[in-house]
């Protein structure tokens, strides 16, 4: 039982060696590459929203801070990657504490206007701070993400790096969920009161959660910005932070899976439709709106029932089909007179 839940989990393993060695195009590895990067934010935003229930629209901020104190670090203070990685993922989770604590108060559409306001204040700092942030212009000539002795100089070595870490991102998210936290969280979406009823710490599990996810969208950015060796205020914008909720729930809220089904959806279809020139937006809008009426569950819930119905359709008995051992008759036989 155990091998067989693993099996989606050992498929992507298996795509992920086979792509390294396999594919050269540096357009594949590129969209790959950014596939995996906003596959990590939202995983973590994941968390947030569609097994805590919470409402962020803010989260693309944190995606700009943990990139920008990357590239501050490594471009201003000589940082080694790493260590500016692990300083930039801890101030933001620092940041994402202090706002939760007040915010994660308010609810519903509230808790939106309120991660939505600090969203546009980081995003208002990010351009007007020049002498920190370069302002609009942004931040140029970040260094290749090394690790040690290792060094991402290469497409291929970035796809492994940032593949690497979702594939363990995923497994530590996946034993968050199936733990005593993680059904925790799932009963804060199913009602708080009788969530704090049954003895569960709401407050401090909703800004748990929040700092959590708060840490996968900075490391997010921290991969982002040692890539494309350039971040500006744009990373950061209301746009970015709705493009995460929306990559979210076209995957499909409360499944581990649609984070990166999310991602991927959403990274590919605009690459695809840029081909219908002036239409592109029409369609992608359509898109979009067409798997919000017909898949509400997103593409994880739609594909789910999909091989659901399949499945069944393979199992149904029909008529003449051997059933318990023996072969049934659809007609039943006259007996002799």
């Amino acid at each position: 039982m155990h091998v067989r839940k693993n099996i989606p989990l050992i498929l992507l393993v298996a795509s992920v060696a086979a792509a390294a060695l396999l594919i050269t195009d540096p357009y594949i590895l590129t969209m790959l590459i950014f596939i995996g990067i906003y596959a990590i934010a939202t995983m973590g935003l994941n968390l947030l929203l569609g097994f805590a229930g919470q409402i962020s629209l803010g989260h693309g901020a944190f995606f700009a801070l943990g990139a920008y104190v990357s590239a501050i670090l490594t471009t201003r203070f000589g940082a080694p990657c790493t260590a500016a990685a692990a300083l930039a993922v801890a101030l933001v989770c620092a940041i994402a504490w202090a706002v939760g604590l007040p915010c994660l108060r308010l609810k519903g559409h509230y808790l939106a206007m309120g991660t939505l306001a600090f969203g546009e204040i980081i995003h208002i700092t990010l351009n007007a701070e020049v002498e920190l942030t370069g302002g609009p212009s942004g931040i140029a000539g970040i260094p290749v993400l090394s690790l040690g002795p290792f060094s991402a100089d290469s497409d291929a070595r970035y796809f492994l790096i940032v593949w690497c870490v979702f594939i363990a991102l995923f497994v530590l998210t996946r034993n968050i969920i199936n733990s005593r936290p993680g059904r925790a969280l799932q009963a804060l979406h199913g009602s708080e009161q009788a969530a704090g009823a049954m003895g569960i710490d709401v407050a401090g599990m909703k800004l748990t959660v929040f700092v959590l996810s708060a840490a996968y969208a900075a490391l997010a950015g921290v991969l982002y910005v040692h890539f494309v060796a350039f971040v500006s205020p744009q990373a950061g914008d209301i746009m970015f932070s709705i493009k995460m909720v929306t990559m979210v729930v076209a995957g499909g809220m409360g499944h581990l899976w649609g984070g990166l089904l999310g991602a991927a959806l959403l990274t590919v279809l605009p690459e695809m439709l840029s081909y219908f020139e002036d239409y592109d937006m029409l369609i992608y809008g359509g898109i979009l709106l067409a798997m919000v009426m017909f898949m509400p569950g997103g593409l994880t819930q739609g594909l789910a029932r999909l091989s659901g119905a399949l499945r069944a359709r393979r199992t149904a008995v029909r008529p003449g089909a051997v059933t318990g051992g023996r072969t049934e008759d659809p007609v039943p036989r006259r007996t002799a007179q």
